[in-house]
């Protein structure tokens, strides 16, 4: 076990001065088939690490096709006919806002002062559309949560005391649609509400989507120790709406993010990933997993949690099963955490395929 962690240690720091290093030797040195710490992706069929997708956690056709055109020509017309046309039950339409907002918000920082243009064109020329009152409202959330102030600082609340506001006006202007609420559960957890407070909120949201995994998945951030609530909170907050979930849920997934959320800060402690609290969430994942439905688009974050602890509970051919599924795309807890997202994935990917291997796993033996 030491040496594994050892093994782990060595390959984060290689992915991070790796790259440098392989410059000054002028490019990319190609690593011979076998070796445990870089196995050759394309053997599995894996996606090498610098075409990774960091924007979204798993394939989403139409959406990349529309961000291509807005950002292309501008124009954010095409963005809220793909909103429009996207239904307000499920999940896919806060990802999509999610996906919308993250591309504004990157722009701005390319280009500050102009990136994000279209954004700001499609809430003054039609400020009645309800999906871009949602991608606006959660824009300022996620520019909230990146402020130089940082959470607590008078700017971070300025933000997002604006991003309230704008989700008011997103929720009336689509009565049905849960995401105006679940957006409000960010700033929620950044501006402090009381649990009074983000109780009526929560309501809200359990009336339109009783099962909206984003939903939860927000509410169980304000819940957890570091924020507003505590461990057991967090916890009997998971295990009950994984207990009241419908067949086929991905919420009985939901633990698993509990135990991610309160995860040790020295995280190497022996046997922890092999005790019963972790065991017990990593089943219920992947029996969520194995129900779901395979086009349910929340089915790539609940993948991409589980290989971080397959790995770590050396499950290597369970964690192989789960990469088959997500390559190709890191835009999803736990990578998105880190400050290079396809770096550590990476570093995961390659521990699997080692201890695949050395196992007797082989690219022959994986089923796809």
């Amino acid at each position: 076990m030491e040496i594994l962690w050892f093994l782990i240690a060595v390959l984060m720091l290689l992915a991070v001065v790796g790259p440098f290093l392989l410059r000054r030797r002028g490019g990319i040195r190609q690593v011979a088939p076998g070796a445990p710490d870089a196995a050759d992706p394309a053997a599995y069929g894996f996606v090498r690490q610098e075409q990774l997708d960091l924007r979204l956690p798993g394939p989403d056709q139409d959406l990349l096709d529309v961000l291509e055109v807005v950002q292309r020509t501008q124009d954010w017309r095409a963005a809220s006919q793909l909103l429009a046309g996207t239904p307000k039950e499920g999940e896919l339409r806060w990802q999509r806002v999610q996906a919308f907002a993250g591309a504004a918000s990157l722009e701005l920082r390319q280009q500050p002062g102009t990136g994000g243009a279209w954004l700001r064109a499609w809430r003054s020329e039609s400020p009645k559309d309800a999906g871009g009152a949602a991608v606006h409202a959660e824009f300022l959330v996620q520019q909230a949560w990146r402020s130089s102030g940082g959470a607590g600082s008078d700017d971070f609340r300025i933000i997002l005391e604006e991003a309230r506001t704008v989700c008011g006006e997103a929720a009336l202007l689509a009565p049905g649609d849960p995401v105006p609420y679940v957006i409000e559960l960010a700033a929620a957890r950044g501006l402090g509400y009381p649990h009074e407070q983000f109780d009526q909120l929560w309501a809200k949201v359990i009336d339109r989507a009783p099962a909206h995994m984003g939903a939860h998945l927000a509410a169980l951030h304000y819940l957890c120790e570091k924020w507003h609530g505590s461990r057991e909170e967090a916890d009997h907050f998971a295990t009950t709406a994984a207990a009241r979930a419908p067949r086929g849920s991905l919420l009985a997934a939901l633990p698993l993010f509990a135990v991610y959320e309160h995860l040790p800060e020295v995280n190497l402690v022996s046997g922890f990933y092999q005790s019963a609290v972790v065991t017990k969430a990593v089943e219920g994942a992947l029996h969520a997993v194995h129900s779901a439905d395979e086009d349910d688009p929340v089915l790539p974050q609940v993948r991409h949690l589980l290989v971080l602890f397959l790995v770590r509970m050396e499950r290597w051919a369970e964690a192989m099963r789960q990469l088959v599924h997500v390559d190709g795309h890191v835009g999803a807890l736990p990578w998105t955490q880190e400050a290079d997202p396809a770096a550590v994935y990476t570093v995961y990917r390659a521990l699997a395929v080692a201890g695949y291997e050395a196992n007797g796993g082989s690219p022959a033996t994986l089923p796809h």
